[in-house]
């Protein structure tokens, strides 16, 4: 007991499951993943014994000075902050990873354009790349809005990814990954104070970066939920009462839709899309189609949908008037390259005089990454048949996705196998996000240590196991009910050792706190 209330006391100060991978499995095969850091006990330990035994060290010393910024003097938005994961998880995909990686070698070192050890297709791109920048070189600003050739490639990107429906590249704008542009057109369309104060309609469960960025701008979050029962698919009539309930206190603006789904693995149907365009169209919604796992559909039975190509199709009415801003980034997909920060947005409908102010905030920041907007144009711009990589690359991209697709259907098998644990079909994204039975005798624990039932299911987990995964309270369920997300990046291999290890420890769980045999 002593050693879970230090593990429980050393999450909620330090913030240690908050600040590390959703999954690590360091200590249980002694391989990490390319973008986790320290495993979870280092990272809540060396934040805890450096920031904080210092703070601690320095009040028991006596204050020198008053300190300008203190907690009582800290804005109120950032504390109400809460942010249950870090950021995205890469995918180390072979070939696909090396192509893209050359590029944006060559136009950070332009002098190995002279090398026979890079392809002539990457060459072309990055002197294309490079001639759009000023100075010809990375290390220059671009336009606030992007690269002009790379916003050009994302335009015929989506144009063949929606079957011809048009797309203005000067409605593209390149962002520092995804949640910049995210976190830019919330801050445009949140205003008002009490009763109209911004409602923003999030998905529950959500991406915690929506929640985050609600509190931080002092809006007011709206939950809707998703069907768990109907693979988390969304409900029409759960819109409806969402919105009607929260009109009592807000005024709901915005309405927030991550498709394919995090963490939950879902991949909307197109009628779904209808439904939820509708919606917006009679109440006069803003939409923001948040579409980085685009690539990643899995199901054999479910395709990816854009919210822009849906309404398209629903005509001219909806299509002229509905504000919709879809977004995507480097750091999903079959490439994972998050570290380079690269994103786009593509806007709709957005009133003149409000782009202009969109371009003005997007001018503050001066513009995104030039390392980041040349990895999002590989990726929107890929090999193409007659390019002399196209083969080695349609191969490796087959295979990395096929092998995700395994692997959902693998970890989804397992753990419906495992009585008191509910898992839906993973149809795409990198998730899965099981139901987890937490016994009564658990739940009173959890609390009298003052923590989440299901937060203290995954420091047990942790701690008997070596096995890091996300407690479904940080992304929000339905009272009652209890989740985690894990990942499916793992090899086959590890997937199988670590979902056995899963299957042990819950079967040993509840065992301990329901008494079974």
């Amino acid at each position: 007991m002593y050693r879970l209330q230090s593990l429980a006391a050393r999450s909620l100060i330090a913030g240690a499951l908050d600040q590390c991978s959703p999954l690590t499995l360091t200590s249980l095969t002694g391989v990490r993943h390319k973008s986790q850091g320290p495993s979870v006990e280092k990272c809540g330990q060396m934040r805890f014994l450096t920031a904080e035994a210092k703070a601690a060290a320095g009040r028991l010393e006596g204050k020198l000075r008053e300190k300008t910024l203190t907690l009582d003097t800290l804005n109120p938005q950032v504390k109400a902050v809460e942010y249950a994961v870090r950021g995205p998880i890469v995918i180390k995909a072979g070939e696909i990873e090396r192509y893209l990686e050359e590029v944006v070698a060559l136009c950070t070192f332009p002098e190995l354009m002279d090398s026979p050890s890079f392809p002539e297709d990457a060459k072309r791109r990055a002197r294309r790349i490079l001639q759009g920048c000023g100075g010809h070189s990375l290390g220059s600003y671009s336009a606030s809005p992007g690269v002009e050739c790379i916003r050009k490639d994302i335009a015929a990107y989506i144009e063949q990814r929606d079957e011809g429906v048009p797309s203005d590249w000067e409605n593209i704008y390149l962002t520092t990954g995804a949640s910049d542009g995210i976190m830019t057109i919330l801050r445009l369309l949140v205003s008002g104070k009490d009763s109209s104060r911004t409602g923003v309609m999030i998905p529950i469960p959500q991406y915690p970066l929506y929640s985050a960025a609600i509190s931080e701008m002092d809006a007011v979050q709206v939950n809707y939920y998703l069907d768990e029962d109907n693979c988390w698919a969304l409900d029409i009539n759960e819109l409806h009462r969402s919105y009607q309930a929260a009109k009592q206190h807000c005024q709901p603006r915005v309405i927030c839709i991550i498709n394919p789904g995090n963490p939950t693995g879902q991949v909307q149907s197109k009628k779904c899309i209808e439904e939820v365009l509708h919606f917006a169209y009679e109440e006069n919604l803003f939409v923001m189609s948040d579409e980085v796992y685009q690539d990643n559909v899995y199901a054999p039975d479910c395709q990816f949908h854009s919210f822009k190509k849906v309404l398209y199709e629903m005509g001219p009415e909806y299509f002229n008037s509905v504000e919709l801003v879809s977004f995507h980034s480097t750091s999903k997909g079959y490439t994972g390259e998050c570290g380079f920060r690269g994103g786009y947005m593509e806007v709709i409908n957005m009133d003149p005089e409000v782009k202009a102010q969109l371009v003005k905030l997007l001018s503050v920041r001066l513009c995104p990454p030039l390392a980041g907007q040349a990895a999002m144009d590989v990726i929107v711009n890929p090999p193409q048949p007659e390019e002399h990589t196209f083969k080695q690359f349609h191969q490796e991209k087959s295979s990395v996705l096929g092998a995700l697709a395994e692997k959902a259907k693998l970890t989804e098998k397992i753990l419906n196998a495992v009585p008191g644990i509910k898992c839906n079909p993973v149809q795409g994204a990198m998730y899965a996000f099981p139901r987890i039975f937490i016994p009564p005798k658990a739940v009173e624990e959890a609390k009298a240590l003052g923590m989440q039932p299901d937060m203290l299911y995954c420091l047990r987990l942790l701690e008997e196991t070596g096995i890091c995964v996300v407690p479904g309270s940080g992304f929000g369920q339905k009272d009652g009910t209890y989740h985690f997300r894990m990942t499916i990046l793992p090899s086959i291999e590890k997937l199988k050792v670590l979902l056995g290890k899963v299957r042990d420890f819950h079967i040993g769980f509840l065992k301990e706190y329901s008494g079974l045999e």
